[in-house]
């Protein structure tokens, strides 16, 4: 996992520090939610009520307040290290920025 990646003690996770781009820049949600139900960080019932929301700035900010906050940093984690996978460019862009 990259470095960055977890919060040093003190420090904003990147996940919340970028909550604003994530959920305005996230475009495709269910490759990313099959890999959170599948590391059981979502429960199928999440799942299902994520898919079932029409837009993805919507899923993001569902996911976010109502999943990733609950699962604390070890979800948090787990999110970015899906983002690496399946959204590298926008997580570089991220980086740089």
């Amino acid at each position: 996992m990259n470095p960055t990646s977890k919060a040093r003690p003190g420090e904003q996770h990147f996940v919340d520090k970028h909550r604003s781009a994530l959920i305005q820049r996230i475009r495709r949600f269910p490759p990313i939610l099959d890999a959170l139900l599948d590391r059981k960080v979502l429960s199928q019932e999440e799942y299902e009520a994520i898919m079932a929301i029409p837009n993805p700035p919507a899923q993001a900010r569902y996911l976010y307040s109502k999943v990733l906050t609950s699962s604390g940093t070890t979800g948090k984690d787990i999110f970015l290290s899906v983002l690496e996978e399946l959204q590298v460019h926008l997580l570089e862009d991220l980086r740089r920025s």
